[in-house]
């Protein structure tokens, strides 16, 4: 039987009963350190901070593990928590958008666009409903590149032959390209890579660095093709439909805001991340434009079967596309006039 409210919400018993402090439980899997972890604090920091709340966070699965999230927040293990989008590809299917191989490698400008997205498709959000969840918002693993080991990617050819750790559509890619595919945590990847087991690895460069696997790669190719970005913050309906107005208000303002967040932060451990295997004598090679264009071009498949999946489950997939395309747009062109919010007077 679902348990319909978790928060400790309660009315004020004096005359005019007003309501008192709400205090949520959010569940994540992940450990309290790194940008999404920052991130995460400063989105409970700010939703804190402009209304009568409290948010308990309980770190690194404490509560419920990543593939278990979905189901734990909609039955109410938790009021909220994050939830991780390629582990529920057919309940999710609206915010997997954000994981599809498109030309979207800036974090903020696919969060931005990705948390448009989710507040204003009214599919998605009914779709969200049927399973009791609310979206609040959007974390991502920011741009997808390539590191390698006594190799170098610097056309889509040179991938053709080597042993590569690729996940979702993005390793699905690197396969039709020619690439053979090994199993593998991007945990297990400095092992994979310093034994020969693998010769390249997807990755993100905050990633490499926190793991430290630019000891072992000679190549980084920075591929400016897309993201892993349908991960973020979404609450138990019941309980959100419980809440005051400013709560509501205030949670959805502090989502917003944790997107913009998350990008400085991102975008920050990323450059540094990039002097840092230079210094360790890593090449940092940039892909050529034409051959990003090929990259992008032959993840066409996987966008596409996107669009199939989401027409499969009552969406239009189609419709969602182009609003999504638009909304990159968009937020690419209020960067390139404004810049980051973070460096704006």
């Amino acid at each position: 039987m679902r348990r319909l409210c978790t928060a400790a919400v309660a009315l004020g018993l004096s005359v005019g009963a007003a309501w008192a402090q709400t205090n949520l439980i959010l569940g994540e899997a992940g450990p309290n350190r790194g940008a999404r972890a920052a991130a995460l604090q400063h989105f409970v920091d700010t939703a804190e901070a402009n209304a009568d709340l409290q948010i308990d966070v309980q770190w690194g699965g404490a509560l419920f593990k990543a593939n278990a999230a979905r189901q734990s927040i909609s039955d109410g293990v938790a009021d909220l928590g994050t939830i991780i989008g390629v582990y529920f590809p057919q309940e999710m299917v609206g915010y997997g958008i954000a994981d599809l191989p498109l030309q979207n490698a800036d974090p903020w400008v696919g969060m931005r666009a990705t948390d448009e997205l989710m507040r204003g498709s009214e599919a998605i959000q009914a779709s969200l409903a049927d399973q009791n969840l609310v979206y609040l918002g959007t974390f991502t693993t920011s741009a997808v590149n390539i590191g390698c080991k006594d190799a170098a990617i610097r056309s889509v050819a040179d991938i053709e032959g080597l042993k590569v750790r690729g996940v979702g559509a993005y390793g699905k890619t690197f396969g039709d390209l020619g690439a053979n595919m090994v199993a593998m945590s991007i945990y297990d990847a400095y092992q994979g890579l310093d034994t020969g087991l693998l010769d390249c690895s997807q990755g993100y460069s905050y990633a490499v660095a926190a793991l430290k696997q630019q000891e072992v790669m000679t190549s980084y190719t920075l591929l400016d093709w897309g993201q892993v970005g349908a991960l973020g913050i979404f609450m138990n309906k019941d309980v959100y439909d419980g809440l005051p107005d400013d709560v509501k208000t205030a949670l959805n303002d502090a989502g917003v805001a944790m997107a913009d967040k998350m990008g400085e932060l991102v975008t920050a451990d990323n450059e540094a991340a990039i002097e840092t295997m230079r210094a360790a004598g890593v090449e940092i090679i940039e892909l050529d434009a034409a051959e990003r264009d090929a990259l992008i071009e032959r993840g066409r498949t996987y966008v596409d079967e996107w669009v199939e999946n989401a027409n499969d489950m009552g969406l239009d997939g189609a419709a969602l596309l182009e609003e999504y395309r638009a909304l990159l747009e968009k937020y690419e062109g209020l960067r390139d006039s404004q810049g980051y919010p973070w460096e704006r007077s």
